[in-house]
């Protein structure tokens, strides 16, 4: 199947994808300054970067949250992740490196001693949000 817009415009519309302070981390965000939760962003930890730059850190529970989007880091089984039917081949490579770097990003963090939480798009659509967004202090504090 074809690509409905010019190379031109879906050029465009990709580079307006946000990496950072996208909705799904920002309904995350608020969620946890609510309930008196203080964290750094974007993996800012005493004036250095922990691996993979996690969009949320607690540095009070030694805790980091990704906050990741459900077609670009493959999330299984999910009806939000689906190769394209075009450049499928350019697709599952980028996504499949995606994964493995995730990987490779969370065990760089749990061998510092930080417990990684991760939080997938699918989870903050409106009928799942309020069951995530209450667990998520649980899953938090586990790693006191």
């Amino acid at each position: 199947m074809a690509d409905v817009h010019e190379p031109e415009v879906r050029s465009y519309n990709m580079s307006r994808i946000k990496g950072k302070d996208t909705k799904p981390e920002m309904l995350v965000r608020k969620y946890l300054h609510s309930k008196g939760f203080r964290y750094n962003l974007h993996g800012n930890y005493k004036g250095s970067k922990l691996p993979g730059k996690p969009d949320i850190v607690l540095p009070k529970y030694r805790t980091v949250i990704f906050v990741h989007g459900c077609f670009w880091h493959g999330h299984k089984g999910c009806k939000y992740f689906k190769i394209p039917k075009t450049r499928t081949e350019f697709w599952t490579e980028k996504i499949n490196g995606n994964i493995a770097r995730d990987q490779k990003h969370y065990l760089e963090i749990k061998n510092l001693n930080w417990n990684v939480v991760t939080v997938w798009e699918c989870e903050l659509k409106p009928a799942f949000r309020q069951n995530t967004l209450q667990i998520l202090p649980f899953k938090i504090k586990i790693s006191i």
